[in-house]
């Protein structure tokens, strides 16, 4: 197979039968007669700003992700704390790890000045998402939209629904069931560590704290294990808690994760764990051997995760600003 080349295509996936993966409330182009600029926009912004910075377009995929896990995709992980009541944003999972707040920012304005109280922050964080496929891998989708957004967000709920990175295959399929995702879906959508950076303080147990018997993870391959000593220095002196990419790639959204992941190169726990698992480890093999059909099934997941409890009709709002409730 020649993987290169089939990540020079664009997919387009259309679903004609929104129920399969989606709430039935949601629909493609929701705004097409309410606000007809409103995905043209996002993105605009999207392009300008990934264009500048391609680890923003791994945040934003992230953020939605992280937002529709906990609470369902409502935006609740784009609101501020307020005094006496931290957000999500607050919780070690999120800050500092996820990043492109500002671009949903800039594209929600320009959207509230043509056509004000209109667009979710929610459905723009979906579309963000989706762009950010595009522009680093070109993975593109149809967005069913709809979602309204939701009016709070509790730093203590991140906690109850995010896995962490040290959570094993069972760990991880459970929490995806929990959901109603699948396994499958689950190894599917990890393929988005082919982009973006890890804190050190994420892995580092791996490399000086692993066990009693063993100080080094003895699953990681001893040269990447090397090299990752040399930017991530044991604590206390770690220098503020440095960053690598999650895979050799890291701007460029691929299957090379999971050939990765097949030489025992998977950065955090939660990664190599798919490999090692004979549970998953067929998923993952599949996933290397044709990139094709993984980024067809990651489309399919991003949406089937962008239906996750959303609020419709007349449920939650359409903030002004994505920060802060009405």
């Amino acid at each position: 197979m020649d993987t290169k080349s089939s990540f020079n295509i664009i997919f387009l996936v259309i679903f004609c039968s929104l129920a399969t993966f989606s709430s039935a409330s949601l629909t493609v182009g929701f705004y097409r007669s309410s606000c007809p600029s409103a995905e043209a926009i996002v993105k605009r912004a999207v392009n300008k700003f990934v264009g500048r910075n391609p680890g923003l377009g791994a945040g934003l995929i992230r953020m939605h992700f992280h937002d529709c896990f906990v609470r369902g995709c409502d935006a609740s992980v784009l609101l501020a704390s307020t005094p006496g009541n931290p957000s999500e944003r607050e919780h070690i999972a999120n800050n500092p790890s996820l990043r492109g707040f500002e671009v949903i920012d800039e594209a929600k304005a320009q959207i509230e000045a043509l056509c004000p109280k209109t667009v979710s922050c929610a459905d723009v964080l979906a579309f963000a998402a989706r762009d950010s496929s595009l522009r680093l891998g070109g993975i593109n989708y149809a967005v069913p939209a709809g979602r309204r957004d939701g009016r709070v967000s509790n730093v203590d709920e991140v906690a109850q629904n995010l896995p962490p990175p040290f959570f094993n295959a069972q760990q991880l399929i459970d929490n995806f069931d929990r959901k109603g995702m699948s396994a499958d879906e689950m190894v599917t959508l990890s393929g988005a560590h082919s982009i973006g950076i890890s804190h050190c303080s994420s892995f580092s147990d791996r490399l000086y704290s692993f066990n009693a018997t063993h100080p080094q993870d003895p699953s990681m391959d001893p040269r990447y294990a090397a090299f990752l000593k040399t930017k991530c220095p044991p604590p206390p002196s770690n220098n503020g808690d440095p960053t690598v990419p999650l895979d050799p790639t890291p701007n460029r959204m691929d299957n090379r994760y999971y050939l990765e992941l097949t030489k025992n190169r998977g950065l955090l726990t939660s990664d190599q764990t798919l490999m090692n698992s004979p549970s998953t480890q067929s998923i993952v093999v599949n996933n290397v051997r044709n990139g094709r059909t993984w980024a067809d099934k990651f489309a399919k997941a991003m949406v089937h995760m962008g239906s996750l409890d959303v609020l419709t009709g007349v449920e939650g709002e359409i903030r002004t600003r994505c920060s802060v409730v009405n």
